[in-house]
């Protein structure tokens, strides 16, 4: 799942050295940190959120098919 987000996050910004994917592991729950540089928050991020939440929607899919919970922040 981290390679997924990194990956496409890696795609989307001018700066792929910058990209950065945290897991953070808390009971059943996973939380995915994304680090881009600040001039590709926006990006990211996309118009009214759209990338973020389509990707966030993609790694819930990809979750829930395996019975987890990951939650994805962007930072």
């Amino acid at each position: 799942m981290k390679e997924l987000v990194e990956y496409i996050a890696k795609s989307l910004v001018d700066d792929p050295s910058q990209v950065h994917v945290t897991r953070i592991d808390r009971g059943d729950n996973t939380i995915l940190e994304l680090e881009v540089a600040q001039e590709d928050m926006g990006r990211v991020i996309g118009k009214n959120g759209r990338v973020a939440n389509a990707i966030r929607t993609l790694v819930r899919v990809l979750a829930a098919k395996q019975g987890k919970h990951i939650t994805l922040d962007i930072v």
